[in-house]
């Protein structure tokens, strides 16, 4: 990478564990520090692409220290996806807060290329260089700063420069909340990392946030099951239904006992804490029509991308899918369960999203909210979780 540009800012901070929030694991690469929201173990265990790809892009991962500088830098490695036959996506943007205030946003040039044939399912990886993100004009004064890293772009983190010293921020006594879900859980089309539904919703109930929303993966693996056993939290939620339907991964026998096992594996590492099960959001293809979720590449000219369901109805007798049907399983098992765990609960996913809003906003593909919903989901699953007398109260 070439040299820093006149004026940079002098003091380069080490890259370290204690600067970096909402990641599991930091991987050393050949440029510097790659934030995994998987551990390697659980990695190990799944070859799938599409996982590989969603727990190495950064949702929910930010960078937090406490300094007086007014000027800092990060230089950063991203892998950008790009969709063949489709207009070039926006480059992922870079939100900086200011004791707890978006204050700027910027976006990284140059990066990687991750060029994606989804008629084809092949993908080619085009190398590209580092850039810079730099913020300048911060407030005078000892403050606490982070910088979220784009929630849908794979970001290795280089080197982070500042023009005053930097320190770990203080534990302000907030509870960590650990939540994992689908790709709307990941962010889909959020404008950018801070108005995610989970970040927003973190921001209103004042909580820790850490998002294992996987895009395309809340697939009730065992892996997954035992890396939120295996991580410290105060508070547990987690999003079930989407992903199970549109991959048309299982049936109705298998499902139960599946969500029991998931359930399981949590309560060895957190017997005790609140944990909400959440179903999915409403979603109209897949109501009552059973997967898979195919794609219609008709519009991807114009940038658009819609799916339908290509599933038959009158499977549903065989025990084939359908999001009414998760919705009943989950919330009989959570009932069931309830009775032994009294700190066991279940959400229907249509009290954040459901039919009067897909009237009035709709899904633009079918699948997935915009940036308006995002902000809808947030502030209601704030409001029904942690607000007062919810399953996951902070107080």
């Amino acid at each position: 990478m070439s040299s820093p540009p006149a004026g940079t800012a002098p003091h380069t901070v080490p890259l370290t564990a204690d600067l970096v929030r909402g990641a599991l694991e930091l991987e050393r690469t050949a440029q510097g520090l790659l934030p995994h929201r998987l551990p390697a173990r659980a990695r190990a265990q799944c070859a799938d692409a599409q996982l590989a790809m969603a727990e190495a892009q950064p949702s929910g991962v930010r960078l937090a220290f406490r300094t007086s500088a007014t000027t800092v830098e990060l230089d950063v490695l991203p892998t950008k996806l790009v969709y063949q036959g489709a207009p070039p996506r926006p480059d992922g943007i870079y939100d900086l807060l200011v004791d707890g205030s978006l204050t700027a946003q910027a976006v990284a040039s140059g990066g990687n290329a991750l060029i994606i044939d989804m008629a084809a399912g092949t993908t080619e990886l085009e190398p590209g260089p580092p850039g810079t993100v730099r913020f300048t004009g911060l407030p005078a004064g000892l403050k606490e700063v982070e910088i979220w890293l784009p929630h849908r772009e794979r970001t290795e983190l280089i080197a982070l420069r500042t023009d005053a010293p930097v320190q770990p921020p203080p534990d302000r006594g907030r509870k960590v909340w650990l939540h994992h879900g689908s790709s709307i859980s990941h962010g889909s089309d959020a404008d950018s990392p801070t108005t995610t539904w989970p970040a927003l919703a973190a921001a209103r109930g004042g909580v820790e946030l850490v998002n294992l929303g996987l895009g395309g993966s809340a697939l009730l693996d065992p892996f997954v099951a035992r890396t939120l056993r295996d991580t410290p939290a105060d508070l547990i939620s987690v999003k079930l239904g989407i992903n199970i339907v549109n991959a048309d991964l299982m049936r109705l026998r298998a499902f139960g006992p599946a969500v029991h096992g998931f359930l399981d594996t949590i309560r060895e590492g957190h017997p005790d804490t609140p944990l909400l099960v959440v179903s999915a959001l409403y979603c109209r293809i897949h109501e009552d029509t059973p997967g898979p979720a195919v794609p219609d590449y008709s519009g991807m000219g114009e940038g658009r991308l819609c799916f339908r369901a290509a599933g038959d109805p009158a499977e549903r007798a065989m025990g084939r899918l359908t999001l009414n049907m998760i919705r009943e399983e989950l919330d009989r098992i959570v009932r069931q369960r309830s009775a032994d765990d009294p700190q066991l609960f279940h959400l229907d996913g249509r009290e954040l999203y459901g039919e009067r809003d897909y009237a009035e906003l709709p899904l633009p593909d079918e699948l997935h909210p915009d940036a308006t919903t995002h902000h809808r989901i947030g502030e209601r699953f704030a409001d029904l979780a942690f607000g007062p007398g919810g399953p996951l109260t902070t107080g």
